[in-house]
């Protein structure tokens, strides 16, 4: 009898040891099936949004492109052709990697207005850069212009429509991964009641699984954000920025800033608002950024810089309806000095190390309405001072309410604010999130410069 209850006890055993592996096998099984099934959709996934960082470039170098060809009509000056030369090159791998992945996607919606912007590419190089780039000064190049405009019209027509066919299939996998995500979630849970640690040790393998998807998405995302303003280093300063777009899935918008070191002592400091948002915008803050280093070339007046830009602003840009504020500032690190002078943009502070917050005031109109002087500014700067360089942004960021900060509340942040120039811009930015609760009504440019003393950060 006790022999019979051995046996008994052993088949027992024999059979929750068989239950238990036919329960592992069935989960490792499962948990590689969905493995494969995820990386699968995610592999699908990333190609989606590289198929969007490649036409967000294509974006960015026809920009590039029409920039320095509007540049060169205007200064004849051929170092307005690099960036064309350049663009031209890198246009056609971006173009291929895009096309691939429409072709791998067999989304033939996209790949026909893929054609379509690839004529209307290469037309407007056949027919209108190439010939202005010939004869600058040809009577046409009004005609020529205006055809341009149409042919890049129809550029950005095809863009949108892909950049919306991508963002639906981007959408459509995004659900199909956490559709296969959920699925395993109730297939791990079904493993718990029935195989306890078994289950729930493949459960933690899925979440780190859900994890690095996570992660890998955010990277993706980073990415995507097109160029932006940018700054160089400054002897004697520490710097900050930030810039955040109005318009949703675009990391660029109407707003710029620059920091451009002219000499071992002197720095150029731009900061402009355009009349606009999106893509559209962003043709104009390139052609203002790099036409205003163009001007900084040959004279480092402020005054005088905003006059020729105003002059070249109106006769490159044909829309009535566009305008721009604009400071343009050199900062002498030596002797502690900014001269200045600002059309229309009231949007720049100055906080002195003593706590005292005060604007610097517009020293003529906004650009691209009319012509008249502009007068320079000369600020005296000492170790420990803040400039902040904005645009309406931030004065304009509204609450629940729908009350304007307005500047005496631009004003009190400055002065509360601590920390280095990065850490204020970074602390704003989040005040700014904080009061519009992430629903920004402008794109919001930030630019710090604090001044050191000999190079030496203040405490």
């Amino acid at each position: 009898m006790q022999a019979f209850r051995g046996l008994i006890r052993g088949a027992g055993a024999l059979t929750a040891t068989a239950i238990l592996a036919f329960g592992l096998f069935i989960a490792v099984n499962s948990t590689l099936a969905t493995r494969a099934a995820t990386s699968a959709a995610f592999e699908r996934e990333r190609g989606i949004q590289n198929a969007q960082l490649a036409l967000s470039e294509l974006l960015k170098l026809q920009v590039d492109e029409e920039t320095a060809v509007r540049g060169f009509t205007i200064t004849r000056e051929n170092i307005f052709l690099e960036p064309y030369y350049a663009a031209s090159v890198q246009f056609a791998p971006h173009d291929r990697d895009l096309s691939n992945v429409l072709a791998d996607e067999r989304m033939t919606e996209a790949q026909a207005a893929l054609h379509e912007l690839e004529q209307a590419h290469d037309e407007w190089h056949q027919l209108v850069a190439e010939p202005l780039i010939a004869r600058p000064s040809t009577r046409y190049a009004i005609d020529l212009a205006k055809r341009g405009k149409a042919l890049i019209d129809a550029e950005r027509n095809d863009a949108a429509e892909i950049q919306m066919l991508l963002t639906q299939r981007d959408d459509q996998m995004r659900r199909q991964t956490q559709d296969e995500i959920n699925r395993t979630g109730y297939s791990r849970a079904g493993w718990l009641v029935a195989f306890g640690l078994i289950a729930l040790l493949f459960n933690a393998y899925q979440s780190r699984l859900t994890r690095e998807l996570e992660q890998e998405r955010t990277t993706t995302e980073t990415l995507q954000r097109a160029f932006q303003s940018e700054f160089e280093s400054i002897p004697h300063t520490d710097i900050g920025s930030a810039y955040i777009s109005a318009t949703r899935h675009v990391a660029i918008g109407g707003d710029v800033f620059d920091l451009y070191r002219m000499t071992d002592r002197l720095a150029l400091m731009l900061i402009a608002d355009v009349s606009g948002k999106g893509v559209d915008a962003a043709v104009i803050t390139a052609f203002i950024k790099f036409t205003i280093r163009g001007i900084a070339l040959r004279r480092n007046d402020p005054a005088e810089i905003l006059a020729e830009f105003n002059t070249a602003f109106q006769r490159a840009v044909l829309n009535p309806d566009l305008f721009v504020s604009m400071l343009v500032g050199v900062l002498d690190v030596e002797n502690r000095t900014l001269t200045y002078a600002s059309g229309g943009h009231d949007s720049v502070y100055l906080r002195r190390a003593n706590g005292g917050v005060e604007s610097l005031p517009v020293t003529g109109p906004i650009l691209g309405v009319m012509e008249q002087p502009f007068t320079d500014r000369v600020v005296q700067l000492e170790p420990g001072d803040l400039l902040l360089l904005a645009t309406d942004g931030l004065a304009e960021s509204r609450d629940r309410k729908g009350q304007q900060l307005n500047e005496p509340g631009v004003l009190s942040w400055l002065a509360q604010a601590d920390g280095g120039a990065q850490q204020i811009v970074d602390g704003l930015v989040a005040r700014v999130r904080q009061r519009t609760h992430n629903q920004l009504g402008d794109d919001l440019a930030l630019l710090a410069i604090r001044i050191e003393r000999d190079g030496v950060p203040l405490d």
